[in-house]
């Protein structure tokens, strides 16, 4: 109003288009807004359009001013692991090194030989481990973050090397090592179906968003997908994948993600058929992908692990370096709150974590005392880790004395 009064009305241009412009703004009645050709909110943001920023401030810029402060908060600070209703813009945050999980609160033993890989379910109530006495483990995690035998899987003739949760975390496929895939219902631990190719094995396996499908690496490097009752519903022929090698599809279903040659992993399009690749100069000894799909996880034979973006043009955002690797197949992982840490496995028998923005190596774990083959993040508690090892123990992470 003062810059209509003030303003445009000593230019005497249009004086009466001013007048009835100065009646939607103070008034709502039904005569102004007969005359208006728009309501009152309608004719403000017109207006805030017409001005430069620097004369009014923008629609909801408050709004924008608390989420930049907030984002500022959470990118300052190194270890944080904490959900944004704990943060306030009455202090400055910052999290301590106690928030993330450096301490062993528990360790597992029912495995009789190597523990070669672990993952927790979607829902953060159970944890599956596979081992190389032939057996995986199911494990629930009580209110106490204590976790406990559920059940115990047994079936498989050879080296359990790989797990993978429903989309519902009601069931669980568990992979022999260049044997079969097995799909075990999680609450009774009985196993519901086989699946197999005569006289190949497969080497890996992973559920379809729909819960509907599975899909596994085959020794012969194809990759073949099935329904529910075993039925084989494609099978990718040609070198697809290495004969032993991690693969991947994301939530959508479009993309199928697998270790092509030594050197590089296939993305293949399913929608459009089209096949693009990620070029590493070294070794790719296996990959992982985040929880929103936009980026990949890849350790290499040298010791590097490189962080690419998926979207648009493929290319490595960050690299993480620190960790042991000489022999053995070392997993890592996304970690921590919004997946902002790294997790990895190594040979010296500790856990390597850094921060995923900057690639700061933060801590380095002991306590195994074998080489550490896989880590795991609980989705649902970011302060719970847990990690698998040669020595036959998984180590469950919690967090540290303050």
């Amino acid at each position: 109003m003062l810059m209509l009064r003030n303003e445009i009305s000593p230019l005497l241009i249009n004086t009466s288009r001013v007048h009835q412009l100065a009646a939607c703004l103070i008034s709502h009645s039904q005569q102004s807004k007969t005359i208006c050709v728009s309501s009152r909110p309608d004719s403000l943001e017109k207006l805030q359009r017409l001005f430069p920023a620097a004369t009014i401030v923008p629609e909801k810029r408050l709004e924008q001013l608390v989420e930049q402060a907030l984002d500022m908060q959470r990118e300052s600070c190194l270890f944080h692991n904490t959900l944004d209703s704990e943060l306030s813009l009455y202090t400055d945050h910052q999290c301590a090194r106690s928030q993330i999980p450096s301490e062993t609160v528990q360790i597992l033993q029912a495995h009789n030989d190597e523990v070669w890989y672990l993952q927790f379910s979607h829902n953060g109530k159970y944890l599956a481990s596979a081992s190389n006495d032939q057996s995986a483990i199911i494990w629930e995690v009580r209110d106490n973050s204590q976790l406990c035998i559920k059940r115990k899987l047994i079936g498989h003739q050879k080296t359990v090397c790989f797990v993978s949760w429903s989309p519902d975390d009601s069931q669980l496929l568990t992979c022999g090592l260049e044997e079969v895939v097995r799909r075990w219902d999680v609450q009774s631990g009985k196993c519901l179906n086989i699946y197999g190719k005569h006289d190949l094995g497969l080497v890996s396996c992973g559920w379809f968003p729909d819960g509907k499908r599975l899909f596994s690496g085959v020794t012969d490097k194809s990759i073949c997908t099935w329904d529910l009752d075993g039925r084989e519903v494609v099978c990718w022929k040609g070198q697809r994948t290495l004969r032993t090698s991690d693969i991947a599809i994301t939530k959508n279903g479009k993309r199928i993600i697998s270790i092509f040659r030594d050197t590089s992993i296939l993305v293949h399009d399913k929608e459009v058929k089209v096949d693009r690749l990620i070029e590493e100069d070294e070794v790719i000894i296996s990959f992982s992908l985040s929880d929103d799909n936009k980026f990949l996880l890849v350790n290499l034979i040298n010791q590097d692990i490189h962080l690419w973006s998926l979207e648009g043009d493929f290319k490595v955002v960050s690299k993480y370096k620190g960790h042991k690797r000489t022999r053995f197949l070392i997993r890592s992982c996304f970690d921590g709150v919004e997946q902002g840490f790294i997790a990895s496995g190594s040979e010296d028998s500790q856990v390597y974590i850094w921060h995923r923005g900057t690639g700061e190596l933060l801590l380095a774990l002991p306590g195994h005392s074998g080489t550490v083959n896989c880590v795991s993040w609980n989705l649902c508690n970011p302060r719970m880790m847990a990690s698998a090892s040669d020595d036959r123990t998984i180590r469950v992470w919690g967090l540290g004395r303050r």
